[in-house]
């Protein structure tokens, strides 16, 4: 990527920044602290820390939906989740 390219992408990534509503902040927190996870494990994380009264994945998913719109966030892979037995994706924070 070219010295322009990186410069354009990191101008609209802090464009982005500051319009983040607090639950996508926090799911966004969560991924660039406990590094690559799925939606289902962020729920987890989000629970334990009080944020929200269950597990229930619904309380990330949409949030990464969102961040990922923005180009905050990627899916980098997929592995199957420890609760359902199901593949998920794995989802990272883009760092610009």
């Amino acid at each position: 990527m070219n010295s322009i390219t990186k410069e354009t992408r990191r101008e609209s990534y802090n464009a982005v920044l500051p319009t983040l509503n607090e639950r996508q902040e926090t799911v966004l927190q969560i991924l660039k602290t406990g590094g690559d996870m799925t939606a289902q494990e962020i729920a987890a994380e989000l629970h334990r820390l009080g944020i929200t009264p269950t597990d229930e994945r619904n309380f990330s998913a949409p949030r990464l939906t969102e961040l990922s719109d923005m180009g905050l966030v990627k899916a980098v892979g997929k592995k199957i989740c420890g609760k359902t037995g199901k593949t998920v994706s794995v989802w990272t924070a883009v760092n610009e």
